[in-house]
């Protein structure tokens, strides 16, 4: 089989769903359509984890998981079914929140740089011993020190003891380590090891070093050498050092294999000229997603905002902020280190300049030739910000264009993660305009995508990244693909929601009117959703957007009003009464954006991926939410029906999403000559800007979007679509129609969506 999937299934295998449960799927994915099954990562993580992103062996498949006799009888029951694999690898840190499971950072704190590891791991020892942090925020906590069978032990944690150092008290052992216990907050600031965004558990690797690289990856490498994997999903290769040649030495050992990163694209930044077939799909999420958003909207909800929260901030002001923070604080130790490479200059001076160079930089990292151009626009607008700072800021910016100098190599490793940690995982919480904006890959200041902006967009994958994975959700997506259709709906009835939410948030307060907004907009979006969820969900956006409370200083007071308004929107018999009737009127809308987004982000140029579950209607939010187990029982059970000749209604329990997906995948699959092009497909009439439609070759997609406008415009009337064959039949009804102009008001008559290919050809696949 090729290697190239055709369309892939994202999997969460973990503890409690493991390869032989994975296996069990292969002839539910097969039935669906799918090609290929795309799992989480597969090697030995730090036990219990729930994600496998934290691997702290690369010699085996995680015994959690079944171990390698599962992953044998895993890929044994995919080719059975006729199905290929696709895995995630995590080349940028290890896990080492229990380093007694990662043998190779254990060695590191027995023997420090004369461990046979210490390459391996990307450690500043010149500054010292290796910190640690791990003691509770007080000033006795190393009392709490035993010395327990030759390790070290701080409550459930254990380090080694290096040969002969293990005489005297627990105290005086630690003492004479490689390394030394601190707590959180100094090891924020002085940590002595790159570290994965600001998650001191998952330390740095230098896969630079070839050795390291070989050492590993070869248990992935013997996989593919075998013929058991056909594509790779490379986690964060931002946080690399050098991604390009990373890239090249995993592309020569698997040439013919698929290969996508996980590479998140500012708005309108192309994808570097690498060895790879593509991302992972966060650029035509925003794109698809932004179809289904009324542009006209934008200044209604830019004065609503205002008016809520009491003030006006540019999106481009508050991710300056935010990135500045993120920089100085949840960064501060990187900072620390860069800023050691210019010497020459006063210290407190290049960090300033160095975090805000960071801010400044208008995408997560620059890359070659269009790196230069955003150093540039950085620099400008620092100097901009700071004219205090103009002499270090050019001292600095003429060491960052030079290749050769050390910052140059380790300061894009720096703006990668000052970009998640300040816009995905701060500035989303605190910028509630418009939440359905808010995602991984997306642009909140960019409000809505036209479809002739749509069009563009797919023309251009289609010529250079057709091979580029497509995704509507992922385990790291801020909320799920259909609570994002639901929250469009607002975009088309702006007063409506202004009136509702200024009347929700007057009757129950929150100091925090930002936060609240979100909160609002995630209830309705996601309603109903059980009330532990809604409580989970509230207490991670607001430690996130950290500006009333965080996860670094909570605040109880704020947290428990909090906590009390989300249960007042379950408990107030009149304002649960509202969320549920004011859900139910965007509810049906939402249905239509949700088939009407799935249909082109499966249908378009690329590989279309289907996360765990979203072939039904689902709510998820944010993780961990969005990793919770899937009935695939019921999936299975009405796929069946489906294939009975069973036709659902849109409303329901999903099941004509499900209809959606798995005819479009199977089209996919069973007849790839039907999407080998792409052109717009011409749309005349009254209704024209509220349908989408395009020609793959053959198959032609037709979706509705801003769906109540058309309604209250009178609906189709005599909107027509070109098609390109005299004789199609849509895969979703099974009707069969003639003639080169459809009525778009027969077409759509059933499901807001279509999928027409030739009736030869679809009798053919039958």
């Amino acid at each position: 089989m090729s290697h190239t999937p055709r369309s892939t299934y994202r999997v969460q295998v973990r503890p409690g769903f493991d390869l032989d449960a994975t296996a069990e799927l292969a002839g539910y994915l097969a039935a669906l359509g799918v090609t290929h099954l795309y799992t989480a990562p597969l090697l030995t993580a730090i036990p219990g984890s729930t994600h496998g992103y934290d691997v702290a062996d690369h010699r085996a498949v995680n015994p959690q998981l079944g171990g390698e006799p599962a992953r044998a009888r895993l890929v044994r029951a995919l080719r059975a079914a006729g199905l290929g694999l696709v895995v995630d690898i995590v080349p940028n840190h290890a896990g080492v929140a229990r380093p007694e499971a990662n043998p190779a950072w254990w060695d590191v704190l027995r023997r420090g740089r004369d461990s046979a590891y210490a390459r391996w791991f990307d450690i500043d020892w010149d500054r010292g011993r290796l910190l640690l942090p791990v003691l509770a925020d007080t000033a006795d906590a190393l009392d709490d020190l035993k010395l327990v069978d030759g390790e070290l032990r701080y409550h459930e944690h254990r380090f080694p003891v290096a040969d002969g150092t293990g005489d005297g008290t627990p105290r005086q052992v630690h003492d004479r380590q490689h390394y030394e216990l601190v707590n959180w907050r100094r090891g924020d600031a002085e940590l002595t090891y790159r570290r994965f965004f600001a998650v001191s558990d998952l330390a740095g690797l230098r896969v630079e070093d070839p050795e390291v690289f070989d050492a590993t990856h070869a248990e992935i490498l013997r996989w593919v050498d075998a013929g058991e994997v056909d594509g790779i999903r490379v986690d964060h290769p931002d946080g690399l050092r050098d991604p390009a040649g990373y890239l090249a030495r995993l592309r020569a050992a698997a040439p013919e294999h698929w290969l996508v990163v996980e590479k998140i694209l500012e708005y309108g930044e192309d994808l570097p000229d690498w060895p790879v077939d593509g991302t992972t799909g966060y650029d035509a999420l925003a794109a698809v997603s932004g179809l289904f958003v009324d542009p006209d909207a934008e200044p209604e909800f830019t004065t609503l905002d205002g008016r809520l929260t009491g003030r006006y901030t540019s999106w481009a002001d508050l991710t300056h902020a935010t990135k500045l923070e993120a920089a100085t604080r949840l960064l501060a130790a990187e900072l620390t280190r860069l800023a050691a490479l210019v010497p020459e200059l006063p210290g407190e001076q290049v960090r300033a300049a160095l975090a805000e160079l960071a801010a400044c930089f208008p995408v997560y990292r620059g890359y070659p030739p269009e790196g230069a151009r955003h150093l540039a626009a950085a620099r400008s607008e620092a100097g901009r910000r700071r004219p205090d700072l103009t002499g270090v800021l050019d001292a600095v910016t003429a060491r960052l264009r030079d290749p050769g100098h050390e910052l140059a190599a380790r300061f894009p490793q720096l703006t990668g993660a000052v970009m998640a940690k300040g816009v995905e995982d701060t500035a989303y919480y605190r910028w509630s305009r418009f939440v359905a904006l808010n995602e991984v890959g997306g642009s909140p200041a960019h409000f809505g995508v036209p479809p002739a902006e749509l069009h563009r967009f797919a023309a251009t994958r289609h010529v250079r990244w057709p091979a580029s994975m497509t995704a509507l959700s992922t385990h790291d997506t801020k909320r799920g693909e259909d609570v994002r259709a639901r929250l469009a709906v607002l975009s088309e009835v702006p007063g409506r929601w202004a009136e509702r939410v200024a009347d929700w948030m007057s009757r129950a307060p929150l100091a925090d009117p930002a936060l609240a907004h979100l909160l609002w907009q995630t209830a309705v979006g996601a309603w109903p959703i059980e009330r532990e969820r809604l409580h989970g969900y509230a207490e991670k956006a607001a430690r996130e957007a950290s500006v009333t409370t965080s996860w670094a200083d909570p605040d109880p007071a704020f947290e428990h009003e909090l906590h009390a308004l989300v249960d007042r929107m379950y408990d107030d018999p009149e304002l649960h009464a509202q969320i549920t009737a004011f859900a139910a009127e965007i509810t049906p809308p939402g249905w239509s954006n949700a088939l009407g987004q799935k249909l082109v982000q499966l249908a378009m140029p690329g590989v279309p991926d289907v996360y765990q579950g979203t072939e039904l209607w689902e709510n998820s939010l944010v993780d961990p939410d969005n990793r919770r187990p899937v009935d695939f029982a019921v999936r299975r059970d009405m796929l069946a029906r489906l294939d009975a000749g069973w036709r659902p209604a849109v409303a329901g329990d999903g099941a004509a999403k499900l209809l959606v997906v798995s005819r479009t995948l199977r089209l996919r699959r069973d007849r790839p000559d039907l999407f080998g092009g792409y052109r717009p497909v011409p749309v005349r009439g009254p209704g024209a800007a509220h349908a989408v439609a395009f020609d793959r070759g053959g198959a032609v997609a037709v979706a509705t979007r801003l769906p109540l406008r058309l309604a209250r415009s009178g609906g189709w009337r005599d909107t027509t679509v070109s098609l390109p064959v005299h004789q199609c039949t849509d895969l979703f009804t099974g009707r069969v129609y003639s003639g080169s102009e459809l009525l778009l008001d027969d077409l759509l008559s059933t499901y807001p969506v279509a999928l027409l290919a030739p009736t030869d050809s679809v009798e053919a696949a039958a």
